[in-house]
């Protein structure tokens, strides 16, 4: 898969360096990937969920944070649309960012 919009997690590392070892290690994860389903994610990511309109969210550093990517299967991209606490992701709507 190929990410998008990696200046978010480096920005987002900026503020809270505890997350980038496990930032890392979710962008590794996923430029390794051949997504072809949310099964697949699945797969790699036992604690992701899918919250609508293309829309998954990766539990990060032991569920410290969430992120949330749109996806896009068919094309193998990743957009990175959110990257926060549980308590910022709490005030967003996913299925919209």
């Amino acid at each position: 898969m190929r990410i998008f919009t990696e200046q978010t997690l480096k920005e987002f590392i900026q503020k809270r360096p505890d997350a980038q070892v496990a930032l890392q290690d979710w962008v590794a994860k996923v430029k390794k990937s051949e997504w072809k389903g949310f099964a697949d994610i699945k797969q790699t990511f036992r604690g992701a969920d899918y919250v609508g309109n293309q829309r998954y969210v990766f539990n990060i550093k032991g569920n410290a944070y969430r992120l949330v990517a749109l996806v896009k299967f068919t094309i193998g991209y990743v957009y990175i649309r959110f990257v926060g606490t549980h308590d910022q992701y709490n005030k967003i709507d996913c299925s919209n960012i």
